[in-house]
């Protein structure tokens, strides 16, 4: 193997595809964002602050002071190059690193300016948007996470002097895990159970409470922070995730988020016109993981789909060559539906970004219609993106053999900085159980004639007995399909299961089964999918144009394949496959379609996976590099290591040595 075998089979990879790569950037980022991106990329990617060949070897200090290097760079650079915030917010999803002013971004500044009310953003709205002030959101306690309605932190209002108490009463009432509160953040919104004057509790709302000193950054009376030390794998290592305790710190009653919830002076409570309106920071962080779940995946599968074509391995062919590791049905069959998984995500991020504007439009004027949609929605897709992002970065991983081991691959790294998404922001087993409440909701509406099906339980139409007519139609639809190669198939098979199932879970409420709730959880929200994905397909030729969009249309209908294998088991329980004869396989055809389908995108995979746009910057992979040469760029990064700078190791003398000379005596050699 050669440097130029490995660069020959990229460019001959790429010649045999048929999609235009320019028309996938734009239809996966749009053109503004698309030239945007490419103009605050060439910037970043050139600037020493953002260099990473380093970044394998640095301590968990070291990243961590890289990380507060690179966040006020970027915004040295936003006022030297007059970036928007539309800009800099991109420039930080490009640089795509753990850093502490994330969840500023993500969660404390979003929250500010919807639930902080005119007065607190009068006041504080332009800091928060200039990062005078850094923020911390504090909701998960050492104690408590997803039941929010459990935590311990209390805030009681004190009509006396107008100000609002915050205490921990125990050691788990400590907020933990809290991203950029070890030693970053300034301030924080405060999640406590706000108890008035007279005992009652009202339940958690939010607070915003300063926590260390703008002079000299030293922690305010009362309370107490840290850090909670490393995390799994090392992931994150650049985030000081921290803890903190209040001992009856006192703040103004104007600090707390009063845009639909309050307190009167003397101490009555104004209710919200939704109990869970609190929740929209919750709501927003979980819209917002569907997309960057979508992006994470994207860039694991570059990196394998690129590496598995130029890595040739196993029996020789005529030409004297050995196999392309991308050709093994073993191989293709696990990293295209990852590469399908990808684009289907940050499709239905972004139709989530603009259901959530749309939510908080109306929740500006009071309208609460939209909330428990969006919460069932972006509930079931938190759990459904963050689980097969988990399991597709490991496949992805795998594939690269025993090189996706180490570190200059770069698929561990985005391992392990993703895999804490399965349990942040709401466990996902948890998270199941909202899923089928939402769903158990709709069906019994659904029995009782009140109401019409929202589009997260359009589904449970099906379920509703048909007339002469309207079963005539279906009839004569389903034969105008075009078996597992029609979207429509897969999309229909995939809501029957759904409606199934929560049927059945309806009629055993009382004594489900242990895994019921993770599996009707998932088979609504791939019915849900499924449809976003079949609307998808439908505006194809609009977005890419006739050529490329009946490419895309089999990686979209790949996905839908792929989601009805994975959920065979209560298809099959509920007998929606029909019957395949004795000793027959009632999925086979299913499967034959999927390889099928596998071996026609199969030509298309590199320039599908070059669609995605990522530089060799942005992946930061020795096997992911655009051109293929990925023998001379792994060796090229080993030398890097320290361990390499000295040809005799540092403990030599202190621990080989004495070692050897022991074995040597031991076996009575003289050498």
């Amino acid at each position: 193997m050669t440097s130029s075998r490995n660069q020959e089979d990229m460019k001959l990879a790429r010649g045999q595809s048929s999609v235009d790569t320019e028309k996938l950037h734009i239809f996966l980022w749009g053109e503004r964002e698309w030239q945007a991106r490419q103009r605050i990329e060439s910037i970043l990617a050139k600037d020493p602050v953002f260099d990473r060949s380093r970044r394998p070897f640095l301590t968990r200090t070291e990243l961590y002071h890289r990380a507060l290097a690179m966040t006020n760079r970027l915004h040295e650079l936003q006022e030297q190059h007059k970036w928007s915030a539309e800009d800099a917010n991109l420039a930080f999803r490009i640089l795509d690193e753990p850093l502490p002013i994330q969840l500023h971004m993500a969660a404390f500044e979003p929250v500010i300016r919807s639930q902080g009310g005119p007065t607190l953003n009068a006041q504080y709205g332009a800091l928060i948007a200039h990062r005078g002030i850094l923020g911390s959101y504090l909701q998960t306690e050492l104690g408590h996470g997803t039941n929010v309605a459990a935590l311990e932190t209390t805030a009681t209002y004190l009509p006396a002097t107008r100000e609002f108490e915050l205490h921990s009463p125990t050691l788990t009432a400590s907020k933990w895990w809290i991203g950029a509160l070890g030693r970053t953040a300034t301030h924080g919104v405060v999640q406590a159970r706000l108890i008035l004057p007279s005992g009652a509790d009202a339940g958690p709302h939010l607070f915003f409470v300063q926590l260390r000193s703008l002079e000299d950054h030293r922690t305010l009376p009362g309370i107490t922070i840290g850090d909670i030390g490393p995390k799994a794998m090392g992931g994150y290592a650049a985030v000081d995730n921290g803890f903190a305790r209040f001992d009856r710190v006192r703040i103004p009653k104007e600090q707390m988020l009063s845009a639909f919830a309050g307190v009167t002076d003397e101490g009555e409570y104004v209710k919200p016109p939704h109990a869970k309106l609190s929740y929209g920071g919750m709501l927003y962080i979980r819209s917002s993981m569907v997309s960057s779940g979508g992006w994470t995946i994207a860039k694991a599968a570059t990196i394998a789909i690129r590496y598995a074509t130029v890595r040739r391995q196993g029996n020789k062919g005529k030409d004297g060559l050995e196999r392309q590791v991308i050709t093994y049905p073993s191989v293709y069959h696990r990293l295209l539906p990852i590469l399908a998984h990808a684009y289907v995500f940050i499709a239905l991020g972004r139709n989530l970004t603009a259901s959530f504007a749309a939510l908080l439009a109306r929740l500006s004027a009071g309208d609460t219609a939209l909330l428990p949609e969006m919460h069932a929605t972006t509930a079931g897709l938190k759990v459904l993106v963050s689980s097969t992002a988990i399991g597709d970065l490991e496949t992805a991983r795998r594939a690269l053999g025993g090189h996706g081991f180490s570190a200059f691959a770069g698929v561990g790294r985005l391992y392990a900085d993703y895999v804490p998404a399965a349990t942040y922001e709401g466990d996902n087993f948890v998270l199941d159980q909202q899923v089928v409440r939402a769903a158990l909701k709709a069906h019994d509406a659904l029995t009782r004639g009140a109401g019409a099906l929202t589009p997260s339980a359009a589904y449970l139409r099906l379920l509703v007995a048909q007339d002469a007519e309207a079963q005539a139609e279906a009839e004569a639809e389903a034969e105008a399909k075009g078996g597992w190669g029609d979207p429509r198939t897969a999309v229909e098979l995939l809501e029957r299961r759904a409606a199934h199932m929560v049927q059945e879970r309806a009629r055993h409420a009382r004594d489900p089964d242990a895994s019921m709730d993770q599996r009707v959880s998932r088979a609504v929200t791939d019915a849900f999918v499924a449809v976003q994905v079949s609307e998808i397909v439908r505006g194809l030729e609009g977005d890419v144009g006739e050529k490329d969009a009946a490419v895309l249309r089999k990686l979209y209908t790949l996905h839908l394949l792929t989601a009805v294998e994975s959920g065979l088991v209560d298809i099959l329980s509920f007998g929606l496959l029909g019957e395949a004869g004795p000793g027959g396989d009632p999925s086979r055809s299913l499967r034959v379609a999927i390889k099928g389908l596998c071996e026609e995108l199969l030509p298309e995979a590199i320039r599908l996976s070059d669609g995605f746009g990522f530089s060799d910057w942005e992946l930061d992979s020795a096997l992911g590099v655009y051109d293929g040469n990925v023998y001379e760029t792994l060796y090229k990064a080993a030398q890097s290591e320290p361990l390499n700078k000295s040809e005799i190791s540092a403990g030599y003398e202190l621990h080989i040595r004495p070692m050897l000379e022991r074995g040597q005596r031991l076996a009575g050699a003289k050498l």
